[in-house]
């Protein structure tokens, strides 16, 4: 027992970057073997987020609705949080495009050929994506968020079985129908709000082995990736680095200066749930502890987090659906000698922060949102199979981008409707596994 305390008594994001380091090490100096023998230990801990993700969705999301006052406060909130989402993609696409423009990673002395594993990604319309929202069987719709691998290798969302929009959109009608019903489902109610706080429970407990799927996520891809595959398009993968570390300081840091509050603070208390998306490279397994950080690191109102945090990992890709596209379409202009127009320059910024709403829930955001923003700006989509081959690498840093705007955009709203309990935030949490609760 004495070990076990010593363990919890470890920072929490301490204990994941030494499992983050230990696996790299480990994945350097047994090669391809750390794929077979280590990797398990990522995928067995991803499968248990993402088997909490859903319930701890729907439960939370029940209960907050049923919680705010009425239709009236959750469509002002959710008017809040759209605008944030806007405006923070379009500082993404800036960025983007000011990086490829100033570090030029087009710029290859090499010529590349297409990763003969990518396959073209069909691109639905807008009228397709907004008809997936509404399940035609919920149970079905829940049971359905889980990934596979398709035809071509690649993992995806289980085909014909929806994504988390429908979960929300069913969860929120319930929601609504209990706020509707007031007194007559008081017992529901409080059975929804205890059912929330299980699965609360549960994400603190299964995220306690985020060191575990650290060490054995990070040794596998060290293992299996090789250098081969990174030193032609080296100078892309530090340009998408360096655009979303940009975007994570300066832009999210900017607007918490702006709102009064500590930027410092906020990557304390985001920390767990950047670690997450980094090593598991998935917004939605990120799902858990975003929530967590949101709420337990960052005082925002659990009511208010549980509708906008699983929202915004539908909609919310700034490093997926704003910096990645802007720098992919700067990227092939350099590598095929055809400069950029300003029209297609606004072209790009358009089409990135509209298509990221227009692709909720799509699997492969990235890929798709590539594929959106180079078509609408008359460009070859050559570029995607290029990029193919180190896509893992570059989804890293990309979903970290996604999840820490995840948790922004709520903690802004929060502020600015009264809903942040700055004490929380003021003296934040590292932790999101099985401690008590601050105030108990």
């Amino acid at each position: 027992m004495g070990l076990v305390a010593a363990w919890f008594r470890i920072p929490f994001w301490q204990r994941v970057l030494g499992a983050f380091i230990l696996g790299g090490a480990a994945g350097w100096l047994m090669g391809p073997a750390a794929e077979v023998w280590l990797q398990p230990l990522g995928d067995l801990y991803v499968t248990l987020i993402k088997m909490i993700a859903v319930p701890l969705v729907f439960f939370a999301v029940i209960n907050a609705v049923a919680s705010l006052h009425g239709q009236k406060s959750i469509a002002a909130l959710g008017g809040r949080t759209f605008l944030w989402f806007a405006i923070t993609a379009v500082l993404a696409v800036g960025i983007g495009l000011l990086v490829g423009m100033v570090l030029q990673p087009g710029l290859v002395q090499v010529p590349l050929a297409p990763d003969p594993a990518y396959v073209a990604k069909d691109v639905p319309n807008v009228v397709q994506v907004l008809l997936g929202v509404v399940p035609s069987n919920p149970f079905y719709a829940m049971t359905g968020i889980g990934e596979v691998k398709n035809a071509a290798g690649e993992t995806v969302l289980r085909a014909g079985k929806g994504s988390i929009l429908p979960v929300i959109f069913f969860a929120a009608l319930i929601g609504f129908a209990m706020v509707k019903l007031g007194e007559k489902v008081a017992l529901a109610r409080k059975l929804v709000g205890e059912a929330s706080e299980i699965a609360i429970q549960l994400t603190r407990f299964v995220l306690e082995m985020t060191p575990i799927g650290t060490f054995g996520l990070i040794a596998g891809l060290v293992g299996a990736y090789g250098f081969d595959k990174l030193l032609p398009l080296g100078n892309f993968v530090i340009a998408l680095y360096v655009a979303c570390a940009l975007h994570i300081v300066v832009s999210y840091g900017g607007l918490l200066l702006a709102h009064g509050l500590n930027p410092l603070k906020f990557f304390k208390g985001a920390a767990p749930g950047m670690q997450v998306a980094f090593v598991s490279s998935s917004s939605f397994a990120s799902l858990p502890s975003s929530i967590r950080c949101a709420t337990h690191n960052l005082g925002v109102n659990k009511d208010y987090a549980a509708f906008a945090v699983p929202l915004g990992a539908s909609i919310k890709m700034d490093g997926c659906g704003a910096i990645y596209p802007a720098l992919c379409a700067v990227f092939i202009a350099q590598y095929t000698g055809t400069p950029l127009t300003p029209e297609q320059y606004l072209i790009v910024l358009i089409a990135s922060v509209l298509g990221s709403f227009g692709t909720a829930g799509v699997p492969g955001t990235a890929v798709v949102m590539a594929t959106v923003v180079l078509s609408a700006a008359g460009l070859p989509l050559e570029v995607i199979g290029y990029l193919y081959a180190i896509d893992r690498v570059l989804d890293m840093m990309r979903t970290m981008t996604n999840v820490t705007g995840q948790m922004l955009v709520p903690v802004l709203v929060a502020k600015q409707t009264g809903l942040l309990d700055r004490a929380v935030y003021d003296n934040p949490d590292t932790n999101v596994g099985i401690e008590d609760e601050k105030a108990t």
